[in-house]
């Protein structure tokens, strides 16, 4: 366990998730945790409680790529783990992250898969028969405990930082949403290998990782997630891909928002009606080749 560190990217995380997300740590892992602002509000608290844990704060919102790029430059093993702070470990985890590196030997990722397995898909592929037919034999658990793949959820990665000449493994073009299976698309093209495990469990919240529910902050955060959702599609496809393939995955969506944005205007649906705005406005400034700005005074 002394070559594992872990990196965590908070950004005005609410007490309780954090502290329950480095509970379920080891504490014999080195934790970097990246704060998106110029303050981490609980850095006293959780350094009186956490003797492994180093807190560096960026300085404005750098997102959640190029936040983890900043915390995997701090570290120095050779196996970082990265998680979302809305992520809970399991008690086997890092017991079993130290069998399976030695299992699956030669690998850049290994995707964690969840504890409540029935909300989300941990890993696939990007062909689309191949993702089906990975999925019918992932539910019905007709899968190896380690499974090559072809991309995997980001909330919860074991990165070998020795197939990487330097820590900055994830594309600072995206802002939110696509960076890992960007980075997956990247490593598939070179031949390294992905795989997920099912020895590796977390639990994972959804959505939790940045401010409490009930903050004033509620309305940037929903305008910042569908923009970016948007943007970062289009981004993605058109990078790994072609402009044309990525603007026939998005032409649908944009004028869907369009008919829907006329909608809710007219039945004065400010929620929904906003909601498709910012989708709309994602996949606009994206088709336009506009860097992926957007912050909504979320800096």
């Amino acid at each position: 366990m002394e070559n594992i560190s872990v990196v965590i990217v908070t950004f005005h995380t609410p007490k309780d998730i954090i502290l329950n997300c480095l509970k379920s740590i080891n504490r014999n892992i080195k934790i970097t945790i990246v704060e998106n602002s110029e303050n981490f509000e609980n850095k006293d608290l959780i350094l009186s409680q956490f003797e492994n844990v180093k807190i560096l704060c960026s300085g404005k919102n750098l997102g959640y790529g190029s936040g983890n790029n900043l915390g995997l430059s701090e570290v120095k093993t050779d196996y970082a783990l990265i998680l979302n702070p809305d992520t809970i470990c399991d008690e086997k985890l890092f017991d079993n992250i130290s069998k399976t590196i030695i299992e699956a030997n030669d690998f850049s990722v290994i995707g964690c898969q969840y504890l409540d397995e029935d909300k989300f898909m941990p890993a696939g592929f990007f062909d689309d028969k191949k993702n089906k037919e990975f999925i019918k034999k992932f539910k019905e658990n007709n899968i190896d405990d380690l499974t090559k793949v072809e991309w995997v959820t980001g909330q919860s990665m074991l990165i070998n930082l020795k197939k990487f000449k330097n820590t900055k493994i994830f594309d600072e073009n995206f802002f939110l949403y696509f960076e890992e299976f960007d980075l997956c698309k990247s490593l598939i093209l070179k031949g390294e290998n992905i795989y997920t495990s099912k020895k590796l469990k977390i639990k994972h919240l959804g959505f939790k990782s940045s401010f409490e529910e009930s903050s004033i902050y509620k309305t940037s955060i929903n305008r910042l997630k569908e923009w970016h959702w948007m943007w970062s599609t289009f981004y993605f496809y058109k990078k790994n891909y072609s402009y044309f393939h990525a603007l026939k995955k998005v032409i649908g969506k944009f004028f869907k928002a369009l008919l829907k944005i006329f909608f809710y205007s007219i039945m004065f649906n400010k929620k929904e009606k906003e909601k498709y705005k910012y989708r709309f406005l994602g996949i606009y400034s994206a088709i336009l080749g506009h860097p992926s700005s957007f912050r909504d005074n979320l800096d």
